[in-house]
């Protein structure tokens, strides 16, 4: 999701177009204020590009598009752009910005070193800034705020530019807007629980119980944290807006197609039934199928409880999917139950993921425990799971980003994303928990609403 660029240059000069700097001010206690002014970057150069990259912090109308920042007219306005490097080092800073009219002078910072600079180039063009001592590996934030301006408009920001000890190859970003990566760097890796179940169940599976524990403050506004997950649909809970969360049941469609208008009728999610005060329609962009959503204020720091069914009928070529949730301490509620054409399976593929469908909070962290989970075959037979991968998405998988995490917490497995974190757990792992001890949830099947 964004426009890389890596060149070889040997001499990176420290000027830059319609310029001027300050004195760094802020940490020095690697090298001095001398040393990291004096420095002259070599090696590598990359072109970080804000549409993929950034995040802006406003009250005012600046936003972040596909070309950078725009509408920068609020001094308040604080735009940060997010990098991954595997070594500490001094790092040259440069923009690629425009001021339409005017001077306009404004502040770079990382940590609490700070350099301001004027520029007043009408048209894009490269404007240094200065050298910066990164002090560790891991992620850097830089901050573009405004401090002072002649015209009506700060400018426009297209891309960081960065050089010197650190940059190399291995530095982490978004790098190219094949297939709007933009968009889906911006909203943050997706990491998911891809769950291990013993063969001799693995293709009889009726029933899959799972439970979720969003740690207080893990709950921004954008997240999916996702708990049943099969091979034709997925059913967990979301926060919408900082006033509605939601309980979500969807199901794909067996025919391939972000608009479910184009749905032939012999393949679309027919509705069998659903719970009190349950929303039904279509969804589309990821796929398509039948969606169903309980408007429910669900809170961190509290457990709930997923319970899905699937029923195949190998005479129609068709199957129902069931799902209900209960609240910790309450009773099963039904959400939805759907009938799939064109399919005949149990349970399969059975997985959790979390993700962020928002992508101005894709800076923000957060976290889930999932644990408890259990697979019930057609006899009424419970097995425990407890062994899963860890995998990512697209994002995740080419490292434009790498603030991903999973494994075991006590008893559950975790998901953890976003944030810019710099202890990212590597992709691809295989994770047993601990047994939770205890006899399987008691659950009377006959009594289900």
């Amino acid at each position: 999701m964004k426009t890389f660029i890596l060149s070889l240059s040997f001499l990176s000069l420290l000027i830059g177009t319609s310029c001027k700097k300050s004195t760094l001010t802020g940490d020095d206690n690697v090298k001095t204020a001398k040393q990291i002014t004096d420095f002259v970057a070599t090696g590598p150069k990359i072109v970080i590009a804000l549409g993929g990259n950034a995040w802006v912090k406003t009250t005012g109308s600046e936003i972040i598009n596909n070309n950078g920042l725009a509408n920068w007219t609020n001094a308040n306005a604080v735009t940060s752009v997010y990098f991954r490097t595997e070594a500490p080092g001094i790092i040259t800073v440069k923009l690629r910005m425009k001021v339409p009219g005017g001077n306009s002078t404004f502040k770079v910072s990382t940590g609490t070193q700070s350099i301001s600079t004027t520029a007043s180039n009408s048209s894009f063009d490269t404007v240094a800034v200065g050298n910066f001592n990164i002090t560790a590996k891991g992620y850097v934030k830089f901050d573009i705020q405004g401090v002072s301006k002649t015209g009506s408009y700060f400018g426009d920001v297209s891309d960081l530019i960065i050089s010197g000890q650190p940059v190399t190859d291995s530095v982490s970003y978004v790098k190219d807007n094949i297939d709007s990566r933009f968009y889906w760097g911006r909203r943050g890796p997706s990491v998911h629980v891809n769950y291990t179940i013993p063969d001799a169940i693995k293709n009889n599976v009726e029933w899959f119980y799972n439970e979720i524990n969003v740690p207080v403050g893990s709950d921004p506004i954008g997240s999916y944290f996702m708990s049943n997950g099969f091979g034709e649909g997925y059913f967990g809970i979301q926060v919408n807006s900082a006033t509605e969360r939601r309980v979500l049941f969807s199901l794909w469609s067996p025919f391939p197609t972000d608009d479910p208008a184009t749905i032939p009728d012999d393949k679309k999610i027919k509705l069998i039934k659903k719970g009190a005060d349950v929303h039904s329609g279509e969804f589309g962009n990821e796929g398509s199928g039948g969606q169903s959503y309980l408007i429910y204020p669900w809170v961190a720091g509290k457990t709930y409880a997923f319970l899905t069914r699937a029923q195949p009928d190998a005479a129609t070529n068709k199957t129902v999917y069931t799902s209900y949730f209960k609240p910790e301490g309450g009773n099963w509620m039904l959400i939805a139950s759907f009938e799939r054409p064109a399919t005949n399976t149990r349970l399969k593929s059975l997985y959790s993921f979390l993700e962020n469908f928002n992508q101005d909070m894709g800076n923000i962290e957060r976290k889930a425990n999932y644990g408890n989970q259990w697979a019930i075959d057609t006899s009424g037979n419970w097995t425990e799971i407890t062994a899963m991968k860890f995998t990512g998405d697209d994002i995740a998988n080419r490292g434009y980003r790498k603030d991903v995490g999973g494994g075991v917490n006590g008893n559950q497995f975790f998901l953890r994303n976003g944030g810019f974190f710099s202890d990212a757990v590597t992709l691809k792992q295989n994770f047993n928990r601990p047994s939770t001890g205890a006899a399987h949830p008691v659950i009377d099947f006959s009594q289900l609403p």
